[in-house]
């Protein structure tokens, strides 16, 4: 059984992620195996949990991959660890919008029987701390909040009434954090600014919260915490290669060697080119082990630096990030370029998401980019964020058409047009409208998807690339 805590709060900007990253780190500097998950589509916290504990940081999205495969995701990642520490999102009740409970840390606490530890932000009250505890904990008796960290705490004093508040609550508190600035981690227009963008910045800041964390945290009440988690009796998920994500000891097993259908005429495993470096940061690992499974070799390549895409590349991912940063250097990189516009033009299979889709087009706020499609992209003052319910408007290297597909827009820009001759999804929610791009081999969209949700993508690309 591993031990587990999830760590949430009553609303956004509480310090979940300080929290929760230097719980981690904290925990892994005392030697402990730690697996680190984050609740919803976020891609930027589980770099700064992966820095912390030297694991992929994972993500639990009860939305895109359905609420079945919560606890097998959380299983696949934590095995062989000793503690997961698992970081909510937005407020602790807070989820899919009109969808009840669906998708908020609540409900992925109840999924994984985990006890929560409130993260309140108490720069701006004494007493009425009490009442806002009570008030979470009672709202929902499925939800077990087995204790609460008092952040960005002033003075003594201020800790006093705090602690005095609460100790009629009946829920403990196991740390109290000042306010730290060395612990603080910049932001801009989607969030934090991911690791791979301040490596040595990143690593200072992730070694203060785990310092911050030792020096106001109760650790053996927190572990103690984590260990009364009951089992959780799910079998872990495993990465298959027909398409079908199966827990271990299913009717799958492990992964079995690429058959005929996911290789090319010399038998070789396809190559498929995946983007990264600080351009292209959004990735769920579950993709990678997805495509290895379905037997392709995945090969990581960066937009920035490289000038050419990996030996042998048949089929080429493109995951979310953030290019505007970086449109003149991506844009000086034109050996690269070209190299993807011939790709894409051979009829090879390119996936394409929200950073991916604004480096296809023909440019980006003025810069240009590979002209894979007839499309202009530029920085918007408007943010473009929630969850979409899509089906596939046509068929593609990704879905049949009529396939439906749960998936995430969260960008501040814009492409024009919107959607191709043919367009990649019919969205449903909040508003009608078709999106995205479908021509020849590529499909290139804004909607990011979670593939462990529907692990027929990987199988069906790689079959494409071979």
């Amino acid at each position: 059984m591993v031990a587990r805590l999830v760590i949430a709060a009553p609303s956004s900007g509480a310090g979940k992620t300080t929290v929760a990253t230097g719980l981690m780190a904290a925990f892994a500097g005392r030697g402990l195996a730690v697996s680190p998950h984050k609740v919803g589509p976020d891609y930027i916290d589980p770099g700064y949990h992966a820095l912390a504990t030297g694991r992929p940081g994972r993500n639990l999205d009860a939305y895109m991959c359905g609420t079945g495969l919560i606890a097998p995701l959380f299983e696949h990642g934590a095995r062989g660890c000793d503690l997961a520490v698992v970081e909510g999102v937005m407020g602790l009740y807070d989820g899919a919008a009109d969808q009840g409970e669906l998708a908020s840390t609540a409900q992925v606490s109840k999924l994984l029987k985990a006890p929560v530890v409130l993260v309140v932000d108490a720069s701006s009250q004494s007493r009425s701390v009490a009442a806002l505890v009570h008030g979470f904990a009672s709202w929902d008796p499925e939800v077990r909040i087995g204790g609460v960290i008092l952040n960005k705490v002033a003075t003594d004093r201020h800790e006093h009434l705090l602690r005095e508040a609460l100790g009629e609550s009946g829920v403990p508190v196991l740390g109290v954090l000042r306010r730290a600035p060395a612990v603080a981690t910049p932001s801009r227009h989607l969030g934090l600014v991911p690791v791979a963008e301040r490596q040595a910045a990143a690593v200072a800041a992730v070694a203060a919260q785990a310092e911050q964390v030792l020096a106001g945290c109760d650790m053996e009440a927190l572990l103690a915490l984590a260990r009364s988690a009951p089992e959780l009796h799910a079998e872990p998920w495993v990465p298959h290669g027909s398409g079908a994500g199966v827990p271990q000891g299913g009717t799958g097993g492990h992964s079995p060697a690429p058959g005929p259908r996911t290789a090319d005429r010399s038998g070789r495993r396809p190559v498929v080119a995946v983007a990264g470096g600080a351009a292209f940061t959004f990735s769920y690992a579950e993709h990678t082990e997805l495509l290895r499974a379905a037997g392709a070799d995945v090969v990581t390549f960066d937009p920035l630096r490289d000038e050419a895409l990996p030996e042998g590349t048949s089929g080429l991912v493109i995951g979310g990030g953030f290019p505007e940063m970086y449109g003149e250097q991506l844009s000086a990189n034109e050996p690269l370029r070209k190299a993807v516009a011939e790709l894409a033009r051979s009829g090879a299979p390119v996936a394409a998401e929200c950073a991916g889709l604004l480096y296809l087009a023909r440019s980006l706020d003025g810069h240009p980019m590979c002209g894979v499609l007839d499309a202009d992209a530029r920085m918007s003052e408007r943010l473009t964020l929630g969850y979409r319910d899509a089906v596939a408007v046509s068929d593609s290297v990704l879905a049949p058409a009529g396939a439906r597909m749960r998936g995430h827009e969260f960008h501040r820009t814009v492409v024009e047009p919107g959607a191709g001759a043919t367009a990649a999804w019919g969205l449903r929610q909040p508003e009608r409208r078709v999106e995205g791009f479908v021509q020849g081999g590529v499909h290139a969209s804004y909607v990011h998807t979670h593939w462990a949700g529907a692990p027929e993508v990987a199988a069906r690309f790689v079959e494409h690339c071979a």
